[in-house]
């Protein structure tokens, strides 16, 4: 049996960390009466080389979330071919000059939040033959340092990239302010989703998973919880 085959029942014993957050999504799902089959679990990767990600890999951990191009591109390529099923979410700013390697490379982007990168998608898309899986960043506390369309904006953005440009938009995706409630902006991403008839939603990290799945959350993105400190918060 190959590593790419362990049974995920089995992480407990492979990776107890893993192991642990498994155990809080079950039970999150339980208690919003919804099934674990429908969150897919992000783990943030970002800052941590390969020694670090392989146990994780070998555990039966599927999808993994990155925050820049580059540091991806120097490490994942290699991760692949030992572990083929491996699927890489982009969930940080991208520059409209790394839009090519970041189609090339990943499997998903949660992070479309402005016209011009989402021309720039359209184009590399149709360039080179992907199929990607797009979520529309929504800045849905409004934060002048945070990327993304403004909730009042939200409707129209959606519509551009739908429409006009008819890119394939999953999902919606939100990072609320450190230093308010979460479930609000939870609430307010799912709000925004509903009304355009978005599926998908990528929102809850370590610290408020159970929120956010209570929410609707489809993909979560956890890094502390599974990886610990990354070394640039030492």
């Amino acid at each position: 049996m190959t590593s790419n085959a362990v049974d995920p029942r089995n992480r407990s014993h492979a990776h107890p960390s893993l192991a642990e957050v498994e155990a809080r999504i079950a039970e999150a799902a339980r208690a919003a009466r919804r099934g674990r089959g429908d969150i897919t679990l992000i783990a943030v990767s970002k800052t941590f080389d390969s020694n670090d990600i392989i146990p994780v890999l070998k555990a039966g951990q599927i999808d993994y979330g990155e925050n820049r191009v580059q540091e991806a591109k120097a490490k994942w390529p290699e991760l692949k071919k030992q572990f083929s099923r491996a699927k890489l979410h982009l969930i940080g700013p991208l520059q409209t000059n790394k839009a090519a390697e970041a189609v090339a490379l990943f499997d998903a982007i949660h992070t479309v939040d402005r016209p011009k990168l989402a021309k720039v998608l359209a184009e590399e898309l149709r360039q080179q033959h992907r199929n990607l899986k797009l979520f529309i960043q929504i800045n849905t506390g409004e934060e002048p340092q945070k990327s993304g369309a403004r909730p009042d904006e939200a409707d129209e953005f959606i519509d551009y990239c739908q429409s006009k440009l008819l890119l394939p938009i999953t999902g919606l995706m939100c990072l609320p302010p450190i230093d308010e409630e979460p479930a609000l902006h939870f609430a307010l991403l799912a709000k925004i989703a509903t009304r355009n008839g978005i599926a998908d939603l990528s929102m809850g990290m370590s610290s408020d998973l159970e929120k956010a799945i209570a929410f609707g959350a489809t993909h979560i993105r956890v890094g502390t919880a599974i990886f610990g400190t990354s070394p640039g918060q030492l």
